[in-house]
């Protein structure tokens, strides 16, 4: 598909917040080594087997909050590398904290736009993509944002490999029937279980899957194929 120069609106709002003493050591520490920054407009292309340093296949994460639920996907999946993006530096120095602490040497650590991220990647190289829990943007005039979208869906499915998969997962439920619309929608994914997926025992319960729970909201797990 073509892509578009035009500025991208934006699925994220950054959000502040104060770093442990942990996290800032982790950033000044382990970020120099895992980590870099996504830079707006770069298109140079990203290999992840030379960012890795091995040839395997990749996992891309975007938007991990704090980190723990890509932390002990990484530890219990160590023949897979795990690229992880999120804009909230407090959760960045989370996740490097982690990696710091779990000896952890498949995750990278992106800051930054994960859709910026995703135009860097060769096509086909991705054997799975997680958006677990992304910002739903609730109010009607926002859901322009939300990450879901055909166009996003579009890149993302083109940087999975045939046969690889994109797991998304939300707690609000009108969000859930947007995403199932749109990627049912794509014409180069396949839904092999016909509806909503039962929860992974492999996908971790997230800090903002616990909160829906407590509110009473209904967790659903989205998990689509590229054919």
């Amino acid at each position: 598909m073509s892509e578009t120069t035009e500025r991208p609106i934006r699925t994220f709002h950054p959000r502040r917040g104060r770093m442990s003493g942990r996290h800032a050591d982790a950033m000044a520490d382990v970020w120099p080594v895992y980590g870099f920054t996504v830079v707006d407009g770069d298109r140079t292309p990203l290999d992840p087997a030379e960012l890795f340093g091995r040839g395997a296949p990749v996992v891309l994460e975007i938007g991990f909050g704090m980190g723990d639920t890509t932390a002990a996907m990484a530890a219990a999946d160590p023949g897979r590398n795990y690229l992880a993006v999120e804009v909230h530096t407090p959760g960045i120095g989370s996740l490097l904290s982690l990696v710091g602490e779990l000896g952890l040497t498949n995750v990278r650590v992106a800051r930054g736009d994960a859709m910026e991220l995703v135009r860097r990647l060769p096509v086909g190289c991705l054997d799975a993509v997680h958006v677990f829990f992304p910002d739903p943007w609730p109010k009607a005039r926002h859901h322009k944002r939300r990450l879901i979208q055909p166009g996003n869906v579009a890149l993302l499915r083109e940087r999975l490999r045939t046969g690889g998969t994109l797991h998304c997962a939300t707690d609000w439920a009108h969000y859930a029937e947007a995403m199932a619309g749109t990627l049912d929608a794509d014409p180069g994914l396949t839904n092999p279980h016909g509806g909503f997926a039962p929860r992974p025992a492999h996908r971790p319960e997230t800090k903002f899957e616990r909160r829906g729970t407590a509110s009473g909201r209904a967790i659903f797990d989205l998990i689509y194929r590229r054919s």
